[in-house]
């Protein structure tokens, strides 16, 4: 569990946390109505409004009011981007970079990416950093991906703080330093990011940048196990299994198991099918252990090929076979 397997920089590109500038319109006591909406910004979109021109592609992009249409969100991200919108100019960017209403193209996401990022748009600068931290469009810097990140993550961001502790962490475009990486995963956690959340479960339970405190990292793993997060729901199976920072549990040890199993993965398969021949938290089944090995073998879990052949051999949960052995 040294390194968090959700996999680093688990931004959500093309996301907005909310579309800073979209008034809803019921907080002006008028009811939603994007039809109406839809022409009005129209009107103003088409007499060079770059706020409204910008409005416009997000109600095509989203088909809100009219049918969605990768093309004309273009269109009207473009008019407006041209005008200097970041937000239309972070949007172009999200556009080029997944091939929505026109060919992928990395070249003009960065380029989009960057003149938002240089306005101080915190999305285009995470992106710009993942551009640069991936090679995406340009030559792989890990210290411009490090300066993008930096200047999100003092904006608040926490994708980008995250992402910035990732960094620190491993040491990619500036000196390892635990504590650094401590801090970042903190301001992001604190916000409720799941894969900061992680990170900083991790730290506690290998004493990185701070004493080792197993009921700290109990804690953060619950706090991103309970959003979904596969990986902390499999190390929090692994606490209760061990009695780490929490009372030995076999039963919630096989339930966060079986969450993060379900979820596709294979280290939560291969556990849950050592649960189940085992009989920790549940009735000995050895069909059911099968099941679990086989689905951890697929994704290449040696463990659970070699579990996979002793059961064959020894014809537990199956017909005995040495071929598949």
């Amino acid at each position: 569990m040294e390194d968090a397997r959700a996999g680093f920089f688990g931004w959500l590109r093309g996301k907005r946390a909310a579309a800073r500038r979209y008034r809803r319109a019921a907080e002006r006591g008028v009811t939603r109505d994007y039809g109406e909406a839809l022409r009005w910004y129209r009107l103003a979109a088409e007499q060079g409004d770059a706020d409204a021109q910008f409005k416009l592609g997000v109600m095509y992009e989203n088909g809100r009011g009219v049918t969605r249409d990768y093309g004309e969100a273009l269109r009207w991200y473009r008019l407006a981007a041209e005008q200097g919108d970041a937000d239309a100019q972070f949007k172009l960017g999200v556009m080029y970079e997944n091939g929505r209403g026109v060919t992928r193209d990395y070249g003009e996401a960065l380029r989009w990416y960057r003149l938002a990022a240089e306005q101080g748009d915190a999305d285009a600068q995470v992106n710009l950093g993942a551009m640069y931290h991936n090679g995406d469009g340009v030559t792989r810097d890990d210290g411009e991906a490090l300066r993008w990140f930096r200047l999100a993550a003092e904006q608040g961001f926490a994708a980008a703080q995250f992402n910035l502790g990732v960094m620190y962490k491993n040491g990619r475009g500036v000196t390892r330093d635990d504590g650094e990486a401590l801090r970042w995963f903190r301001l992001a956690a604190e916000q409720g990011d799941a894969a900061a959340q992680v990170n900083l479960g991790v730290m506690y339970e290998n004493g990185r940048g701070v004493t080792r405190d197993d009921g700290e990292a109990l804690r953060w793993y619950r706090l991103a196990a309970e959003q979904g997060l596969a990986e902390a729901q499999f190390n929090l199976g692994v606490m209760y299994e061990n009695g780490r920072g929490v009372t030995r549990d076999y039963g919630e040890a096989l339930r966060w198991y079986r969450l993060a199993a379900e979820q596709g993965d294979a280290d939560a398969q291969f556990n849950l099918g050592v649960m189940y021949e085992n009989g920790r938290g549940v009735t000995r089944d050895d069909g059911e252990a099968l099941r679990w090995y086989r689905l951890a073998a697929e994704q290449g879990l040696a463990e659970a090929q070699f579990n996979l052949g002793v059961m064959y051999e020894n014809g537990e949960g199956v017909t005995r076979d040495d071929g598949k052995a």
